[in-house]
């Protein structure tokens, strides 16, 4: 056991073991279900690699009951099998019978990607991890199985029976992708090297307020500085008119009662909260450079943080050295309107410690092509926002309450 509260592959035995793997192979497919982006398939092979001298059943979803792309786990297992380098057999199987037999049959080496686990109807539903492992997939895997590794960060935020029932009754840890998001996130909130700088950004306003109120709170971040729709919102807060269309879109999110929690993050931290000096708008597409004091009621849409206001950001950016990053700085699928998120991502590549959270802001780091620039870019959208502000993923909360059971077994 290591110094952390929870176990790694390092902690086990995994020579002729048979190991259930939570992956989170979910991925975007056309209508023809080809896979159009296979990012999140190659992550888990540093997983696998240091599985190979045992028995690996691999436990998976594929996007969720009602969406054109709920399909079988078939695809992925022939892309896995490319990078892994030799085949993933897949099982058109959950817990029944044939699952059970070819888990059974198992050499050492081979590795077997079960069916989407979303075919069964209550792995979506959230409940306690006791209550989960006493479901029908955990009463007929367990027996069969000798470790269970969660390796899913992604969907860690779910009290699922595949994500949390299976560390009830067998030996439990993290895999590669979980143990490097917990501890390059733990590393992001604790500031790690100062100073420590939180760029948020995007259109969840509600999610990047949470996360700045609790680095800010636990003394995480030095400084937060604000883009996109939140810093729309956090100019709102502080008295600058905005504008009725961008008034008005806040309106139609949902976000109108997020500037009176604005209002109060910036009353309460003040200095340490840097808005945007001037703004791009958006003419027909052009894009107009404003000063935030020269926005007015008939002020058009504000689609980017503006060029002075990238000048400051960058400039504090590259002098930090713990940086994390989530959400875009504006509307970045509109060339003229990346600018901002294109700087402040370059920026951020000069820090000694840099993250990127999930979502937007990784599709424009890979874009950029500067993914292996970062210490870590995360896997987990919502998971990874949950956990930089503060809440308790059950599945990594599993991973601690079954290494604590590990421990005291062995003491005995």
């Amino acid at each position: 056991m290591t110094s952390r509260n929870f176990l790694t592959i390092d902690d086990f035995d995994t020579h002729g073991k048979t190991i259930l793997v939570r992956v989170d192979l979910n991925s975007p497919m056309d209508p023809r279900g080809n896979i159009l982006d296979d990012m999140r398939i190659q992550s888990h092979i540093a997983t696998l690699k240091d599985l190979e001298d045992a028995k690996v059943v691999l436990l998976a979803h594929q996007s969720r009951p009602g969406k054109k792309d709920f399909t079988t786990m078939k695809p992925h297992a022939n892309l896995m099998s490319k990078y892994l380098g030799k085949q993933v057999l897949y099982v058109d199987d959950i817990f029944g019978t044939y699952a059970k037999t070819r888990i059974a049959s198992m050499e050492n080496g081979d590795v077997i990607l079960l069916e989407n686990v979303r075919f069964y109807s209550e792995e979506s539903l959230e409940r306690s991890p006791a209550e989960q492992a006493n479901t029908y997939p955990v009463k007929k895997l367990a027996p069969f199985v000798d470790i269970f590794l969660n390796d899913a960060f992604a969907v860690s935020h779910r009290s699922h029976l595949s994500v949390v029932g299976f560390t009830e009754v067998l030996p439990s840890g993290a895999g590669r992708v979980m143990e490097k998001e917990i501890t390059s996130l733990d590393r992001g909130i604790k500031g790690g090297e100062r100073p420590a700088i939180f760029v948020l950004g995007g259109a969840k306003v509600d999610d990047s307020l949470r996360v700045a109120e609790n680095v800010l709170a636990n003394g995480g971040a030095d400084r937060v500085l604000l883009t996109g729709v939140v810093a729309n919102v956090a100019l709102a807060a502080s008295g600058v008119n905005i504008g009725k269309a961008n008034l008005d879109f806040i309106k139609s999110q949902g976000y109108e009662g997020q500037i009176e929690k604005a209002k109060g993050l910036l009353e309460k931290f003040k200095d340490k909260v840097g808005l945007p000096q001037d703004v791009a708008l958006n003419d027909n597409k052009k894009r107009v450079e404003v000063p935030v004091s020269e926005l007015d009621s008939d002020s058009l849409p504000i689609n980017d943080i503006g060029l002075e206001t990238i000048v400051d950001f960058t400039h504090e950016i590259e002098n930090a050295k713990t940086v994390v990053l989530n959400g875009p700085a504006g509307v970045s699928e509109i060339d003229d309107f990346a600018l901002g998120t294109h700087e402040i991502i370059k920026a951020a590549i000069k820090s000694e410690f840099s993250i990127v959270g999930g979502g937007h802001i990784s599709a424009e780091v890979d874009h950029l092509g500067l993914e292996h620039r970062f210490s870590h870019v995360s896997t987990g959208g919502g998971a990874c926002i949950d956990y930089l502000a503060g809440v308790k993923l059950p599945g990594v909360e599993a991973l601690i309450a079954a290494a604590k059971k590990y421990q005291d077994a062995k003491k005995l």
